[in-house]
């Protein structure tokens, strides 16, 4: 096994009072050359945005952007027609494809925070789609949750990429065990919250751990944990 660690000290920071901004990759104006992504994984940012505040109105394109709702209320409104507010525990992905455009705002009372993701699509100019699922923690204890899938259903949203993204929330002294087809894969995880150990490497709150050159991980919790896995293509 290889990996990489992310610690919150490493990270970019956009702080301009309505919107905190934590860039584990370049992004915005921080750059670093060694920090382009993890495969095909380009963004990872850890947001924060008060109320009444958000990200106007902007255009995207051939990218697959993923938000993870893990605090506050946030309206989305996009050139697809689609108009609605995302909670806690909600999941959304556009796939921007041909292009589109949105805007999110925080429309509560309350902080929003939310993981913003971007993985780069497998076919090109493809129709643009929205989707959004909720994932209420309370049916998610003890077990991995895929939110984000390759295959379409029911129970997830949809990603045009061979990439998977789950959350996880285990109790203390809970295990798990972890196996994938490795072929050209890494797996990215992100601690929410808690502290816990895979493949014998700890990670604490906030930080985050790119793996590869192995077929399975081994999840011993510390204490209890939240945390995000991210299956994406990689070469290494």
């Amino acid at each position: 096994m290889k990996f990489e660690l992310y610690k919150p000290a490493e990270r970019g920071l956009k702080d301009i009072g309505w919107l905190k901004s934590n860039f584990i990759f370049s992004f915005s104006g921080f750059y670093n050359p060694v920090r382009a992504g993890f495969g095909l994984l380009r963004v990872f940012n850890d947001d924060f945005v008060q109320p009444k505040n958000g990200f106007g109105i902007h255009p995207h394109a051939n990218m697959e952007i993923i938000s993870i709702m893990l605090a506050g209320s946030m309206n989305h409104i996009d050139s697809l027609g689609y108009k609605e507010v995302v909670h806690k525990d909600w999941v959304q992905i556009m796939s921007a494809g041909s292009g589109l455009r949105h805007e999110e705002h925080n429309v509560g009372e309350d902080e929003v925070n939310f993981l913003q993701i971007w993985i780069e699509p497998k076919l090109q100019n493809i129709t643009p789609r929205y989707q959004r699922r909720y994932f209420p923690e309370e049916k998610r204890l003890n077990k991995l949750v895929t939110v984000v899938s390759n295959e379409e259903g029911q129970s997830h949203c949809w990603i045009n990429q061979n990439a998977k993204l789950s959350l996880g929330y285990f109790e203390q002294e809970q295990t798990l065990t972890y196996s994938f087809n490795s072929l050209n894969k890494g797996i990215f995880i992100y601690n929410i919250s808690g502290t816990l150990q895979v493949n014998q490497q700890n990670l604490n709150q906030r930080e985050g751990i790119g793996i590869w050159e192995t077929d399975h991980l081994q999840f011993s919790f510390l204490s209890d944990s939240k945390f995000l896995l991210i299956e994406v293509p990689i070469n290494h």
